[in-house]
């Protein structure tokens, strides 16, 4: 057995999830079978972000650092033997980003311990990592409120000589959603053809930036739906549902090496048509009383004035004359019609196809939908979770026909424990899904119905 016996830092409540701007504060115990002479014992606490161009690699290409404090809890003397603890306290700047682990970088804060001993004698030192997570509230993002939309025409040759035209339309419900949330999908396809096209599939995309020399991306698919085939001069309606799994923020406001970025890819195979829709997720959801009350704008001062003014013009009913009435114009008589009908242009949106004919819509199911959740989805921290969206089971399969692909076990962001757990007045729990099968509402389908 070594002179030191137990060598540990401990937080506060044990808490290690704090917000920026808050203050950090524990005990570092120090338990010695022998007494040790010793220089000084310090406590350093600092947050910094390493990003580097190979996968897993902790030797950092480039680094940021965000603070680092350090305090000296002991001066030069002797260590007795027994116990002893020293008490610290440390402010956490408010400009700190919030925790992120990646392949190609991390944003990490942590508290270490020192005891510096004399020359050629040995050091000490252990330390205790800890989480940041800064609110990202959606109602206050620019551009936030409405769907996210796109549209797509594309031309393609089959058969050597054949062409055909696929239009594809598509939107979500909303621009902003937290973990837990369902992303209401819907597309139209209409396929101006006589060749079936492939399967329709929307995948739920994470594009990581890091900015190192030359920029390393990495783009992952963490959900993926599918649905059937599109018959030649068929025109389909396409539903869907997507349960948001615990992922990081969008926005790590306050790093400036790395950028989280996530849409909805909404795809074609064969022929291959693409859009694709840019969405945020964050921390607090978004309220629709807010979205209202920022179209009700209240008219203006000088609005007021001008109806005021027109007001004090406007004569008594007693001082208006009523005008003479004049009789209407006779109404000319219609030039007879041509015998001969010209062809009329068919929509600018759909262009009939010469070899499609008619556009029709006919009934037929989905192929198999899903709901699997990748497990290499980036988190904060290992083990974590979010504190005010608790990720619902989605491990239950959806209704006969549907199958999953990859696992449904997805990494959590935030700690456990007995920390203090930021809640935010507008965030919105998900379903519960416990009593009921995936998904909650009606299951997705195609919907068609006839061109008139």
């Amino acid at each position: 057995m070594g002179k030191l016996e137990t060598f540990e830092i401990e937080f506060k409540d044990k808490k290690d999830l704090y917000v920026p701007g808050e203050s950090i504060s524990g005990t570092v115990t120090v338990k010695l079978n022998q007494p040790i002479q010793c220089k000084a014992v310090k406590v350093n606490c600092n947050g910094f972000c390493g990003i580097t161009s190979k996968i897993n690699d902790t030797a950092w290409t480039t680094e940021e650092q965000y603070f680092n404090n350090t305090l000296s809890v002991s001066d030069k003397g002797t260590l007795k033997q027994g116990e002893h603890k020293f008490p610290f306290k440390f402010l956490i700047p408010a400009t700190a980003p919030t925790s992120f682990e990646g392949v190609y970088g991390k944003i990490i804060y942590r508290v270490r311990a020192f005891i510096d001993t004399p020359r050629f004698s040995k050091d000490y030192s252990t330390e205790m990592p800890f989480y940041l997570l800064k609110i990202l509230n959606l109602n206050e993002l620019p551009d936030i409120w409405g769907p996210a939309s796109s549209a797509v025409t594309q031309q393609f040759t089959y058969m050597l000589v054949k062409t055909g035209t696929i239009i594809l339309k598509a939107q979500t419900d909303m621009k902003g959603y937290t973990p837990g949330q369902i992303i209401k999908l819907s597309a139209n396809i209409s396929n101006q053809s006589t060749k079936t096209t492939g399967h329709i599939a929307a995948n739920l995309m994470q594009r990581v930036t890091y900015e190192t020399k030359k920029p390393t991306y990495d783009l992952k698919s963490i959900v993926e739906v599918e649905g059937g085939a599109i018959k030649g001069g068929r025109e389909v309606d396409w539903k869907e549902q997507i349960i948001i799994p615990a992922l990081p923020q969008s926005s790590l406001a306050g790093c400036e090496l790395i950028k989280i970025e996530y849409y909805v890819k909404v795809s074609l195979k064969s022929p291959e048509v693409t859009l694709t829709l840019p969405i945020h997720i964050g921390n607090v959801s978004l309220d629709r009383k807010l979205c209202s009350s920022k179209k009700e704008v209240p008219p203006s001062k000088k609005e007021l004035t001008a109806s005021a003014s027109t007001s004090d013009v406007l004569p008594s009913s007693s001082m208006l004359t009523p005008s003479p009435h004049i009789a209407p114009k006779p109404a000319p008589r219609p030039a007879p019609r041509s015998r001969i009908s010209s062809p009329s242009a068919p929509p600018a949106d759909y262009p009939l196809s010469t070899e499609a004919g008619n556009v029709t819509n006919e009934h037929f199911p989905n192929k198999r939908q899903s709901q699997p959740v990748s497990p290499n989805g980036f988190s904060y921290a290992p083990g974590l979770f979010f504190p005010q969206n608790q990720l619902p089971n989605v491990s239950a399969t959806a209704s006969s026909g549907s199958s999953l692909r990859g696992s449904t076990e997805a990494t959590a962001p935030y700690p456990s424990g007995n920390c203090a757990q930021p809640r935010a007045q507008h965030d919105t729990l998900p379903p519960d899904y416990g009593a009921l099968a995936y998904p909650q509402e009606a299951p997705p389908s195609y919907t068609e119905s006839c061109n008139t």
